[in-house]
C-alpha cells in the first residue's frame, strides 16, 4: 500500500494512518511508514518480551513484528490482519494490526493532547488524540511502545559519560519536546555536558511563544541562542517552528537543530530546505553535544 501523500514544507500539517483494533481507532503518522504488507508468519524468539510476536524477513531484512494488541493490554493478535513496517530511530519494525481505515490530513493545532480523554492503560503511549467526523482517533506513541520492549532503543544517555570532564556553558538553549520522558533526558543530558542554561518547552508553539516574548523584551541574546526541537508535537511541529525561526530576520541567524526519530534521508531534505543547522536521529545524544559545540562554542 502506497502510504506517500505530497506535504507542503513547514505548513504545520501531518498525514495520520487510521488504523483499527478490536474494532477501536488508532493512528500512526504516516512519515513513520515504510510500508504496509499483509500479515505473513513470524518466527518465534526464545524469551522474548510477550509483545514480540517473533521475527520474518521480507526481502532479505530481518525484522521484528510486535503485538500491537498485547501492548495495549487488550489480548494477543491472531493470524491475519495487516503488518504496518515502520522506520524510525534506524530501526524497522512491523506492527500488528486489525486493519487500515485511510489516511486523514490534519493540522497538529487540532492534535490534543492527553489527557483525561485517554483511558489509563493508554495514555502512557499515546502522543495525541485527534477527531475525525465523530472517531476520537488515538495517535499511539511507537518510540515508547518499543523503548519499553527494549530500553537500549532510547536516547543513548551513557554517551554523555564518554565525553569526559567538560567546561559548564552559560550559551542559552531552549528545547521543544512534547514527551516528558525524553525532555528530561535532553534537559539531563545536556546539563552533564556542561550547558546548564537550558528553557524546556513542551510544543513548537510554546517554543515560539517564548522567542516572540523574548523578541518583544529585547531580551533574545539572552535567553535563546540556540533551538533544539523534535518534529512531531502538537500544536506547532518542528518544521513549522524551524520555518518560522528561520523565516524572520530577527531570528534567523540562531542555530537550530533538529533532533527527532524520524530524521531520514526525505526528512533531511525538508530539513535543510527550512534552514535547519543539524538534524539528527534521536539516540544520537552524542552527537548532538557535540554539534551544539560546534554551531555554539
Amino acid at each position: 500500500m502506497d502510504t506517500k501523500i505530497l506535504l507542503e514544507n513547514g505548513t504545520n500539517e501531518l498525514e495520520v494512518l487510521e488504523f483499527e483494533l478490536d474494532g477501536n481507532p488508532y493512528g500512526i503518522n504516516v512519515a513513520k511508514i515504510k510500508e504496509i504488507i499483509p500479515y505473513q508468519r513470524v518466527t518465534p524468539v526464545p524469551n522474548a518480551h510477550p509483545s514480540i510476536e517473533g521475527i520474518f524477513m521480507p526481502r532479505d531484512t530481518m525484522i521484528t513484528a510486535i503485538d500491537l494488541k498485547n501492548c495495549l493490554q487488550r489480548g494477543v493478535s491472531k493470524e491475519g490482519g495487516l503488518f504496518i513496517i515502520t522506520s524510525f530511530n534506524k530501526l524497522d519494525i512491523a506492527f500488528h494490526v486489525d486493519q487500515v481505515r485511510g489516511i486523514h490530513r490534519v493540522s497538529w493545532e487540532n492534535i490534543i493532547k492527553p489527557g483525561a480523554t485517554v483511558s489509563s492503560a493508554e495514555e502512557s503511549i499515546s502522543t495525541g488524540v485527534v477527531k475525525i467526523d465523530d472517531r476520537l482517533i488515538i495517535i499511539l506513541d511507537f518510540e515508547k511502545i518499543v523503548a519499553d520492549i527494549n530500553p537500549e532503543t532510547g536516547l543513548k544517555v551513557s554517551e554523555i559519560g564518554e565525553l569526559g570532564s567538560r567546561p559548564r556553558s552559560e550559551v542559552p538553549i531552549l528545547i521543544a519536546e512534547d514527551s516528558i520522558l525524553l525532555n528530561k533526558l535532553i534537559v539531563d543530558s545536556l546539563k552533564k555536558a556542561g550547558y546548564d542554561n537550558l528553557i524546556h518547552t513542551c510544543d513548537g508553539q510554546e517554543a515560539w511563544d517564548v522567542i516572540c516574548e523574548c523578541k518583544k523584551k529585547g531580551t533574545l541574546k539572552d535567553h535563546v541562542q540556540c533551538v533544539i526541537t523534535d518534529i512531531e508535537m502538537p500544536m506547532m511541529d518542528g518544521h513549522r517552528l524551524t520555518k518560522l525561526i528561520k523565516s524572520d530576520d530577527e531570528t534567523k541567524d540562531i542555530p537550530v537543530i533538529i533532533f527527532s526519530s524520524l530524521v531520514n534521508d526525505d526528512m533531511k531534505k525538508k530539513g535543510d530546505a527550512l534552514g535547519a543547522d543539524a538534524q539528527l536521529s534521536k539516540p544520537e545524544i552524542g552527537n548532538l553535544v557535540k554539534v551544539i559545540d560546534e554551531l555554539v562554542g
